[in-house]
């Protein structure tokens, strides 16, 4: 129906476009010199999960994300007369970015039309790339019909970041990458939100390399493409917070949903209990700064999620490292919780100089780290001679741990510990999503 004003006609669920290779390997000579072609890595954490794993740094473009390769590829095939009257766009992240930086790359006039509640670091740095800003809307719903509106009223171009035919075949170029600078790769693993990484991947190994698998993964709480595909619809998915927030989608895309049936071998769910692990690992161990949804294939292979894999040649996409500074904080404490290096527990000791410094003394001969330490004096059942000690420490892990309660429950009478469970270093309950392959080999191994 054109007379809706939400109908976009590269996005139309009655005429779903074909992504095929051929516009990928166009689109991949046509950004040349105007992204950043990204290196791949062995990760250091191969042996410890058991396979040869390589990392694809899409967190290394100017604007942090993948997201530039698919905006580049559509704007460059503009008509005159649409760059002349510039493009529109609804984004609360890493789209808006790339769509920012690049019209203002090529003279462009360009329009972000983002959510109320955006936060302001996200508002300022499209700005300062160059892009305009419009607030509309209490979510990103709100904003795109906003933003569809105005495309109609304005005469310009509505690039929608993870359906349009152009952004797929943009973002299909990392697959072309990926086998051009890894031959011998078995799997690629993807992450997913509305779809267009994962597709116009798919569709490139697919086509280079049939006998490669291809897995898309999702957060439990953002597990749209699963959903739809399990149903054989697209459906919506109303999405919490997330610290995969790049992945957020409700919907997926129309021809996203379409294409990735039949080159996708398997959709994934990891719980996001392991994303936070995941960033920690990246950054302890690889030294890159990754952002949630970027981290969500390396989440899954530390889930134990691929057994299949195991001695094989996989690639992990790291999609985006644009994390904020406090979430990235929380998300570095959570990781060392759940690993057991960080232990939260209360002790009573007499109420007299030195008591502390007792305790301090007892942590440092074992080696353990103070981080944190609050005297609590009213709000106890004890004596007014007792005073109890609320403390976080630090730890080398759940041995470490284990051994750090053991002394605490030796030296002193009254102490809990909280949340104490080793088994949190177990493997967590994920679930497989649909199997979309049209002979499932990949589970047979």
């Amino acid at each position: 129906m054109t007379d809706d004003v939400e109908f976009d006609e590269f996005c139309d669920p009655n005429n779903p476009r074909k992504i095929k290779y051929d516009d990928i390997l166009a689109a991949s000579q046509r950004i040349v010199g105007a992204v950043v072609r990204t290196p791949i890595t062995r990760a250091h954490m191969s042996e410890k999960v058991g396979m040869d794993l390589y990392l694809k740094h899409e967190f290394m473009q100017f604007t942090g994300s993948f997201k530039e390769r698919g905006v580049r590829n559509t704007l460059t095939l503009l008509s005159d007369e649409q760059k002349k009257y510039g493009v529109i766009s609804a984004s609360s992240g890493n789209h808006g970015a790339a769509m920012c930086y690049h019209t203002t790359l090529l003279g462009i006039p360009c329009v972000i039309v983002m959510p109320i509640r955006t936060a302001v670091n996200k508002i300022n740095r499209c700005q300062r790339l160059g892009g305009k800003i419009i607030l509309h809307g209490a979510s990103i719903a709100e904003a795109k019909r906003f933003a569809l509106t105005m495309s109609k009223e304005k005469k310009m171009t509505y690039v929608n970041g993870y359906d349009h035919p152009n952004i797929c075949e943009g973002q299909g170029t990392v697959g072309i990458e990926i086998l051009e600078q890894l031959p011998a790769v078995d799997a690629v693993l993807i992450p997913v939100g509305g779809g267009s990484l994962l597709c116009g991947v798919a569709v490139a190994v697919k086509h280079l390399k049939p006998e490669t698998e291809v897995y898309g993964v999702e957060t439990d709480k953002t597990c749209s493409m699963s959903e739809s595909l399990r149903k054989h619809e697209r459906i919506f998915l109303d999405i919490d917070a997330t610290i995969a927030d790049g992945l957020a989608v409700n919907m997926v895309g129309v021809n996203t949903f379409y294409n990735v049936k039949g080159v996708v071998d398997k959709m994934v769910v990891v719980k996001e209990d392991w994303v936070p692990r995941a960033i920690l690992n990246m950054v302890e161990q690889e030294r890159f700064i990754v952002e949630g949804a970027g981290a969500t294939t390396v989440a899954a292979v530390m889930a134990g999620l691929f057994p299949n894999l195991k001695g094989k040649k996989v690639v992990c996409i790291l999609s985006g490292g644009n994390i904020d500074t406090s979430i990235l904080g929380r998300s570095l404490e959570r990781a060392m919780a759940a690993d057991g290096r960080l232990l939260k527990f209360k002790v009573s000791v007499i109420d007299r100089p030195g008591s502390m410094a007792d305790l301090c003394e007892l942590l440092c001969n074992i080696g353990v780290a103070m981080r944190d330490c609050v005297p609590e004096r009213a709000w106890i059942n004890r004596d007014v001679f007792t005073v109890q000690l609320k403390v976080v420490a630090e730890t080398r892990g759940w041995d470490h741990t284990k051994e750090l309660i053991q002394v605490i429950k030796s030296h002193y009478k009254e102490c809990s510990f909280l949340e104490v469970n080793a088994q949190t270093d177990k493997r967590p309950g994920a679930r497989r999503g649909p199997c979309l392959a049209p002979n499932p080999i990949c589970m047979q191994k």
